[in-house]
């Protein structure tokens, strides 16, 4: 039989469990209650400004000489003199005296040119008083009719044409006097002599190479859709040429003087010709323009006056997501009128104060509503005042 101790022992140790249990239950406080979480998504915006834009259309290139002129001999010969100026990289007037090639032997010539056409001269005036004096026999003779041969005539047309060539072997003669001095077409830079003195050179040998220093012309390539954006497919346009000089940046103004009229096979380009008056500032006063120096320029072009700049990424399918005034997105369709670089010229679509989208969507949806980073910041505080309620 069991006592009163083991029956009793076990239910008051149940009771106190029970009691315990209920004492702990009664000092827990209840949960805190929790703001509602926001999941709208946020997003970073950026005004449209709408203004006037002024285009350029950009390009590169070489800077040549407008003229270059390939001195070559017109008379065998052997030089005999040599300008101080007549070396590579030495600046010449129009005229002035390069090279002389020895003169003696058409010296000579001239002499017998001068000679002949004396000689065919005296000749042809014999002739003409040999004809007069026929002329007047025949008119003593009143029966017959004189023929030319005895006029003289034939005698005389031979007389005359060797009077003609006489003039011509001494204009000849003149002229291979005047070749044997090698002056220079205009003023010019000496790219190259390939003589020495002493010399000898023949009909046709290379004396040297000259570059005009009046104007320097540069080639600039233009991809055929930006030729949309120059006033008058880019005739006598303004153009800003960029360069290097001694190290460091400098600016010369030339002017677009024509266009090449084709395209390259292949580059596919279209060839402007800037031109630059005075490149080595001989006869004006600033930084010379090397000829063979690689150069930038910037061509004028046309003006739009409703225009926006757009980053290209945030345009997909010639549409720009924005935040409407109900802060849901909303796609608008634009016109792109260029790119450049990383940004795109958009005319239409886009109006004064409309926020464009910046920031990635990961599922956008629109007319889904979207939140601005100052307003989650509101929301956040707002939560913050609550708690603290709740604790107090």
């Amino acid at each position: 039989m069991a006592t009163k101790k083991q029956i009793f022992l076990p239910l008051v140790v149940i009771l106190a469990g029970l009691g315990g249990f209920a004492g702990m239950a009664a000092l827990k406080k209840p949960p805190e209650e929790k703001a509602k979480l926001d999941t709208t998504p946020l997003v970073s915006v950026e005004p449209v400004n709408i203004e006037p834009m002024d285009f350029t259309v950009n390009s590169y290139g070489v800077v040549t000489a407008k003229y270059e002129t390939e001195l070559v001999a017109q008379v065998n010969g052997e030089i005999v003199y040599l300008s101080e100026q007549f070396v590579r990289g030495g600046f010449v007037k129009k005229g002035d005296v390069l090279a002389r090639i020895d003169p003696s032997d058409y010296d000579a010539a001239l002499i017998d040119a001068q000679a002949n056409m004396a000689s065919a001269r005296a000749k042809l005036v014999e002739e003409k008083a040999f004809g007069k004096v026929a002329e007047a026999e025949w008119k003593r003779i009143t029966d017959g009719v004189p023929t030319d041969l005895s006029l003289r005539k034939p005698q005389l047309a031979q007389e005359v044409a060797k009077l003609n060539s006489s003039e011509a072997g001494l204009k000849r003669a003149k002229r291979n006097v005047e070749r044997t001095v090698i002056k220079a077409p205009y003023d010019a830079l000496i790219e190259a002599r390939n003589i020495g003195l002493g010399s000898y050179v023949s009909v046709g040998s290379k004396l040297g190479k000259v570059l005009g220093t009046d104007h320097a012309e540069i080639r600039l390539p233009i991809a055929d859709k930006d030729t949309q954006f120059l006033r008058r497919d880019g005739q006598n346009t303004p153009v800003l040429i960029e360069g290097q000089l001694a190290g460091k940046p400098y600016q010369w103004r030339a002017e677009i003087v024509r266009s090449e009229g084709v395209i390259d096979n292949r580059s596919r380009m279209t060839y402007l010709v800037a031109e630059l008056p005075d490149p080595y500032g001989l006869q004006s006063d600033h930084e010379p323009l090397r000829y063979g120096t690689y150069v930038t320029a910037s061509i004028e072009g046309i003006s739009a006056e409703h225009t926006t700049k757009v980053a290209r990424h945030l345009v997909f399918n010639n549409q720009v997501a924005i935040l409407d005034d109900d802060l849901k997105l909303k796609y608008v369709d634009v016109n792109i009128l260029r790119q450049l670089g990383s940004d795109v010229i958009i005319t239409d679509g886009l109006a004064q104060g409309m926020n464009v989208i910046t920031s990635a969507l990961d599922y956008p949806i629109e007319g889904m509503q979207l939140a601005l980073p100052s307003q989650e910041t509101m929301s956040d505080d707002l939560t913050v005042d609550v708690i603290v309620d709740e604790k107090e």
